[in-house]
């Protein structure tokens, strides 16, 4: 599969076998997104296939992109291996408005639910429904993000990996007695601040969009 051509579409292996479907995709999407965003995300809960994922994109570029970014990023302490799948999704030949390939087989599964989770980023209006959830605005400035509308299965390793993609990141604090809220802290609230316009209203999972205000001080 290594001399495969370059199309749209990642095939991702050494991923960590011990993680349940939701949890890996949620990851792998929230790293992913940092590069460009994926289209759809495919992962395989058959003992044969895990440990594996597929990763689709809305072009080449954008594939080429996660794939010479990521190559051997340490994703739950195992390095990533990516390479171009053997074909390109059905999904990427639908947004292009093209007639999908006939002889694609793999990631025919949940294609058009990916259309609509293009981005993991908010879209118009997000980030005001998160204001209404969390009452962002409402606390000034600090260098501590309070994260709310989390999954239960999110953990530090996850989330870190989430927001250590912007400068200043020091280190995430779950709450065990609430699940689905946690602390992030920066080095400063500027850089706390970057962070939280870039990912108000993230969606780690189709049902659980972030909510991010400032910390009470």
């Amino acid at each position: 599969m290594g001399d495969q051509g370059p199309n749209a579409t990642l095939y991702v292996s050494n991923l960590p076998d011990n993680l349940n479907k939701e949890v890996l995709k949620a990851s792998l999407k929230a790293i992913v997104s940092a590069v460009a965003p994926p289209l759809d995300i495919v992962v395989m809960s058959t003992m044969r296939l895990r440990g594996q994922a597929w990763v689709v994109f809305t072009d080449v570029t954008s594939a080429t992109n996660v794939l010479t970014h990521l190559q051997g990023f340490p994703f739950f302490d195992k390095p990533m291996k990516l390479q171009y799948a053997r074909s390109e999704s059905d999904a990427t030949a639908k947004f292009q408005g093209r007639a999908p390939n006939k002889g694609n087989r793999k990631q025919k599964r949940d294609t058009s639910q990916g259309q609509q989770q293009l981005a993991g980023k908010p879209a118009a209006g997000a980030p005001a429904a998160a204001t209404k959830q969390g009452g962002a605005g409402l606390e000034p400035p600090n260098k501590i993000l309070f994260v709310q509308g989390l999954p239960p299965a999110t953990n530090e390793q996850m989330l870190g990996m989430l927001f250590q993609q912007f400068p200043g990141f020091k280190e995430v604090r779950m709450v065990e007695a609430r699940p689905g809220i946690a602390f992030v802290e920066f080095e400063n609230d500027m850089q706390a601040s970057v962070a939280m316009t870039g990912l108000q209203a993230f969606k780690i999972t189709p049902t659980n969009a972030m909510a991010i205000t400032y910390a009470k001080a």
